[in-house]
């Protein structure tokens, strides 16, 4: 009997990673019947981050909450709520910026406006019940306010020089003159999700980068980026450090709050028991909507990859499409979707159906 893990990341704005590996090994199973299936879906910090916690963590438990969103009007949400051990007596929670203030939640892009205050809103409404961690996924945010929002959430102050509150978002950014962290409220231990490694500032920074995906002109950028140097300057920050650009500043805002960066997929699947579930597999399906040159530094599917390589288990891919610049010779087989399906429109109108026949097709390719 084949034992078969299925590790994908999320189809990004298709199909959530719980739902992808349920499909792939529907269609696994249509060809053999009797495998056996330990489903563990992956995130890598962005959209999914909470769901793959809470499909893969036994007593995991939602927390709804309203917070504002990245258009500064009231959303439900929900933070996740993992069970004590040892090393968090108080629970973990887990808590997601694209839930909170992503990209996915604004009508239209606010480049100037969208900030990160609803994401500190669930942190503090996480802090409130009283955890030990708070791990945080910030993939897919929808603003480059350097973090404020959030650090404002959490009891941070940032004025402008007559000593008013300034605006929010990017906006607010460029009038800042003090900030007052009196009041921020203490962090526990925080580790934080991201597979960016971009500093905050320069032309690799969160502006110049990131910024024109979240509508900033090429005109904006370098008052932008001067801006976030004066934010990493009053918060006593390396703005070269990897990582702090990440989700339009926000990597560095939580460093300064206190936390720890890591890598997303490997801290995913240390926090989900990936690697032990790969340990006793023979099999192991991953995959992501787009496989591309990119998807080789540290993304979820090459991530799993390299651990069923190590543990002497097949690795496999199954993508919504496979680019020609991507390096496939991480697996020994692959499906892409799109051109199961024949196209790409055909594929994204019925992602489950399509990732049953790749599990299929993966199947018979043994």
């Amino acid at each position: 009997m084949t034992r078969v893990v299925l590790a994908p990341d999320s189809f990004k704005g298709t199909i959530t990673a719980a739902d992808a590996a349920a499909a792939l090994a529907e269609g696994w199973a249509t060809v053999e019947p009797d495998a056996e299936f330990v489903h563990r879906p992956m995130a890598d910090g962005g959209e999914g981050t909470v769901a793959a916690f809470a499909t893969a963590i036994p007593g995991a438990r939602r927390m709804p909450v309203a917070v504002d969103g990245p258009a500064g009007s009231s959303i439900d949400s929900a933070w996740l709520l993992l069970p004590p051990d040892a090393e968090a007596p108080g629970g973990t929670a887990v808590v997601d910026l694209a839930s909170t203030s992503g990209i996915e939640l604004l009508d239209e892009l606010r480049p100037w406006d969208a900030d990160t205050r609803g994401f500190g809103q669930a942190i503090g409404a996480a802090l409130g019940h009283g955890v030990s961690r708070v791990v945080v996924g910030i993939g897919s945010s929808a603003s480059t306010d350097g973090g404020i929002g959030m650090l404002s959430a959490l009891g941070a102050r940032f004025l402008d020089a007559a000593g008013a509150p300034i605006a929010r978002g990017a906006r607010g950014l460029l009038d800042l003159a003090s900030v007052d962290l009196g009041a921020l409220r203490a962090a526990p231990e925080v580790r934080v999700l991201t597979d960016v490694t971009n500093p905050l500032t320069g032309p690799r920074g969160a502006a110049a980068v990131f910024g024109p995906q979240k509508g900033l002109l090429p005109a904006d950028i370098e008052r932008v980026d001067a801006a976030l140097a004066r934010l990493a300057d009053l918060l006593g920050l390396d703005p070269a450090l990897p990582g702090t650009g990440a989700a339009g500043g926000t990597g560095a805002a939580l460093v300064a709050w206190g936390a720890v960066l890591a890598p997303g997929a490997g801290e995913v699947a240390e926090l989900v028991g990936v690697d032990a579930a790969i340990r006793s597999a023979d099999v192991v399906v991953t995959g992501e909507g787009s496989y591309d040159g990119q998807s080789g530094d540290g993304k979820v599917p090459s991530f799993i990859a390299g651990l069923a390589a190590s543990a002497g288990a097949a690795p496999m891919l199954a993508a919504g499409r496979i680019t020609d610049d991507s390096d496939t010779s991480l697996f020994t087989a692959s499906a892409s979707l799109t051109e199961l399906a024949g196209s790409s429109a055909a594929a994204l109108a019925d992602p489950a159906r399509w990732l049953r026949e790749a599990g299929a097709a993966l199947a018979r390719s043994r």
